[in-house]
């Protein structure tokens, strides 16, 4: 089996190694191997080397012969070839099952295989001389020179894991830019191939315009910003970004005799640039690219898979999390056969999306995969497969998936690097999701860290719409798990939601912020119109269908309440409030009277590692109404160790159930000595 391989970089002259980068090699104790003059011999090296599963023969049969007189016995012969390359005397590197083949790697150094697990693991993680390293194996393209004729399917994978490799090669290129010093010989290496890769990224042009002004060299500099301003024109590229980026490193250095420049107005969608070397100019939300999809394996667009993206991009600029690129932009880049990773670098965005559609027969196939532009990591990767039965509604639901996926992987994302800066040195956005991590852990401590960060936010930002609705879910939190006075904490998450209302009333987290409000205010009508609301504006915003189940489950419509719940799980099934999800559709099943059901979706609403002391109340309740009572009484008995004076009470204080509710809790609390 393929697998785990673990190489070093550095070339080694014992043992095997396999060179993808540059003409493909393999070469024993430092010395080649001589291979047989078979291209595809050479091919189905480099796809069983990256292939991260058995390859079944058919497949493999598929990509590399063009309806051969005898493609088995091709691929027969191949394989007696590799064999001979790569096995040894007690070992077997081909390796044959249930019609399918792979390669034994351990112990084999792959250069490909290097590079791409540091960047699966991240390349802003390494040290320097680990990039070092890896950039001295980019010799040449990967699988130089070994296109083949009448092999579409093939060559459709080698375009990909050129692109793939591209874009990997100039992440390490620009963070060896960042972190070498910046006089040095080999910065200057590693800057002119970066550009060299990529010649319309704003980054890597203002990375040496900086480099030049250091040196005083500002005759060169605007030099190079007029050659590359009339190579961004050819393109119809915007350049005002590198312009302004000009314009604040002249200032910095008074001593400059340039004539000034008057600065290209931002565009809608452009994200701030970033200095090589420094954080980002003036705080921002992340920004995100989803390129057209393309449709079949021949990389043809049109129709549904134009019709999905443009959908995508709807959906996702409703939910105002981030920026999200135009529509008329991307399409553009993608008419002019502009590869996804190319696109992000141009559009200077964080963040690339694409896939394909893929109609075969008695199914719809869609991938996609979201990667991170300046570490060419793959954040999140997927394909749904569906039957076409009603080819409207899969696409709609496939939709709700990738947008909800999307939406959570960045923010997942943009968390875990918020906790890796030091709190001093926070923008904006950072705090806001440095609250958020601590906002989502759900104790007091946390809750009081979170709203320390989502005040640093907004004193920095005080237009910052979500950071409001964040200080309002705190706030929210603490009157709801009794924290403090509930009253003065109701009103302070009521006052912080209508303040994110005033900045932006077509933000849905927003009114899902005052719908929450106002149902701890016991206005419970109002409050499902503004959860209505948050969820009008954005059908695909899983916390509004999430807070709809909420308010429902308790004394509205408890059929809508489970479909909610379902819907909001639909959209984000790895939410940190999958507890209350659950929770949600568990109250509504009592009061359904359906108890074994309330019990089932209550012991999984507390299964989750974050869930609170009332989760586990909710479990204890279900399960007496069920007849489960040692069960009941466990989780009574482990609410009564933290909060030894809780009580039924507590629980049906904490809520607004109607009068039939809280009959029922009340009787479920009498069985296990609660009441």
């Amino acid at each position: 089996m393929v697998s785990n391989v673990e190489s070093s970089v550095e070339s080694s002259r014992q043992g095997l190694s396999v060179r993808l980068f540059g003409p493909p090699a393999i070469a024993r104790d430092g010395v080649p191997v001589v291979l047989p003059a078979s291209r595809k011999l050479r091919a189905l090296l480099a796809y069983l080397t990256l292939a991260p599963h058995p390859v079944g023969r058919g497949k493999l049969c598929e990509l590399l012969w063009d309806v051969p007189n005898d493609p088995r016995g091709e691929l027969r012969w191949c394989l007696s070839k590799l064999r001979a390359a790569l096995d040894e005397p007690d070992r077997r590197r081909i390796q044959t099952a249930d019609d399918t083949i792979a390669l034994d790697l351990d112990g084999i150094c792959v250069d490909a295989l290097d590079v791409a697990s540091a960047a699966a693991a991240g390349i802003e993680k390494l040290g320097t001389e680990r990039l070092q390293a890896l950039s001295k194996l980019f010799v040449g393209d990967f699988l130089e020179g070994l296109e083949i004729d009448r092999s579409p399917l093939f060559n459709n994978w080698l375009t990909a894991q050129r692109r793939r490799f591209g874009s990997c090669h100039a992440a390490i290129l620009e963070h060896l830019v960042k972190t070498l010093p910046p006089d040095s010989d080999d910065t200057s290496a590693h800057l002119e191939k970066w550009l060299e890769l990529t010649p319309f990224d704003s980054c890597a042009h203002i990375a040496l315009l900086a480099r030049l002004a250091r040196r005083g060299q500002f005759g060169a500099c605007e030099d190079h910003l007029a050659a590359a301003a009339a190579l961004f024109q050819s393109e119809e590229l915007d350049f005002g970004p590198v312009r302004q980026a000009w314009l604040a490193i002249r200032a910095e250095r008074p001593c400059a005799t340039v004539p000034a420049q008057p600065a290209a107005p931002p565009t809608p969608n452009q994200s701030p640039i970033m200095l090589a070397g420094s954080e980002t100019a003036t705080p921002h939300k992340a920004s995100l690219a989803v390129m057209p999809f393309a449709e079949d394996a021949g990389g043809v667009r049109g129709g549904l898979a134009d019709g999905l993206t443009h959908d995508i991009i709807t959906r996702l600029a409703k939910l105002r999390d981030f920026f999200v690129i135009a529509r008329g932009s991307v399409f553009a880049l993608a008419e002019k056969n502009i590869a996804p990773e190319d696109a992000g670098r141009r559009l200077n965005v964080d963040y690339v999306a694409t896939g394909t559609v893929r109609s075969v027969t008695g199914r719809l196939i869609v991938t996609i995969e979201l990667v991170e532009v300046r570490t060419a990591r793959i954040v999140w990767a997927e394909t749904f497969e569906r039957k076409p039965d009603d080819i409207f509604s899969v696409l709609d639901d496939i939709g709700d998936s990738i947008v909800a996926s999307i939406s959570s992987e960045i923010e997942t994302v943009e968390r875990n690097r918020a906790m890796l800066k030091a709190p001093n040195s926070l923008n904006a956005w950072e705090a806001y999701h440095r609250g958020l991590w601590h906002m989502y852990r759900f104790t007091r401590g946390e809750n009081d860290q979170a709203r320390h960060f989502f005040g640093i936010a907004l004193s920095q930002d005080p237009t910052f719409t979500r950071a409001y609705a964040g200080l309002s879910f705190t706030h929210w939190q603490s009157a709801f798990q009794r924290w403090g006075d509930r009253d003065r904490d109701s009103a302070l998450a009521f006052e912080a939601a209508g303040q994110s209302l005033l900045i932006d009333d077509h933000n849905p987290a927003a009114h899902w912020a005052m719908g929450r409000a106002l149902w701890l205010r016991g206005e419970g009508d109002a409050s499902l119109l503004e959860l209505q609301r948050a969820v009008d504006l954005s059908p695909n915003f899983a916390l509004g269908h999430y807070a709809l189940s909420f308010v429902q489950s308790q004394s509205g419509d408890p059929q809508a309440a489970i479909g909610s719940s379902d819907h909001s799980r639909h959209l984000s099934p790895f939410d940190p409030l999958l507890f209350g999800m659950l929770g949600a559709r568990a109250m509504a099943h009592v009061r359904l009277g359906q108890f074994d059901d309330a019990a089932h979706w209550a012991l999984k609403a507390a299964a989750r590692p974050n869930a609170h002391v009332i989760i586990l109340s909710i479990a204890a309740h279900c399960l007496a109404l069920a007849g489960r009572l040692d069960e009941a009484k466990t989780f009574a008995a482990a609410i009564r160790k933290t909060l030894p004076h809780y009580s039924t009470d507590d629980f049906i204080g904490t809520f607004r159930f109607d009068p039939d509710a809280t009959a029922l809790f009340k009787l479920g609390a009498k069985r296990i000595g609660l009441n």
